[in-house]
């Protein structure tokens, strides 16, 4: 299937399915500790991955930061991933999320830092970062080339890796896996909703559960 369906299959489907997905084969994706700090709703797309490398005050030179290279990769569709070692420096103000916003990137994940967090809510981009922090990149931080593998949150991203989040948080399938992952949340999410039609019907939820399979007979 083409990019534009496997998105379009894919965004219904809530983080805890594919996390359940992901189980069953023995694989972890779930981001930790990276909260949702502006946006709402779900969003869904491939990451481009970005790696910043932190250092002190005046380390490196300001154009190394190169905030608007990393702002030029925020395109639709795409959910850009910075590592930056989850250090408190901020990766992206309000200018720069403006930037992306208008790019019309999918979402931003930072295992770092972010600041003027009113104006990223003004605009309603869908923004996590680990910490919010009014201390600049400029001098602190050092972009590495676009596209690198990068650890955030504990989980190894790829280029072009699948990421999905919600408010329930932040995952990641491997794009070699999201063929065979798809089915499986689909089918979790189908399960799902089973359950609730017939908790809407008036059965109770263990009956409803032990009715669709969703949850193992109860033993008194």
């Amino acid at each position: 299937m083409s990019d534009a369906e496997l998105l379009d299959r894919c965004k219904p489907i809530p983080v805890s399915a594919w996390s359940d997905a992901l189980d069953q084969l023995d694989v972890e994706g779930v981001i930790q500790g990276i909260p949702l700090r502006s946006g709402a709703g779900r969003i869904c797309g491939f990451a481009t991955t970005a790696r910043q490398i932190p250092g002190l005050l005046h380390e490196f030179e300001k154009s190394e930061f190169a905030v608007g290279r990393l702002v030029d990769a925020a395109q639709p569709g795409r959910v850009l991933v910075v590592d930056v070692g989850g250090q408190p420096i901020s990766t992206m103000g309000g200018l720069a999320a403006a930037g992306a916003k208008m790019q019309g990137v999918e979402g931003v994940v930072i295992d770092g830092a972010c600041r003027d967090v009113d104006e990223i809510c003004n605009l309603g981009l869908w923004l996590a970062s680990r910490h919010v922090s009014p201390t600049t990149g400029k001098g602190r931080l050092k972009l590495l080339p676009i596209g690198v593998s990068v650890t955030v949150g504990g989980v190894r991203v790829e280029q072009d890796d699948l990421v999905v989040g919600d408010e329930t948080g932040i995952i990641v399938i491997p794009r070699r896996l999201a063929n065979e992952v798809l089915p499986r949340a689909e089918k979790l999410l189908a399960a799902d909703q089973a359950v609730e039609e017939r908790m809407r019907d008036g059965m109770s939820f263990s009956a409803a559960g032990a009715a669709t399979g969703y949850l193992p007979p109860y033993k008194s």
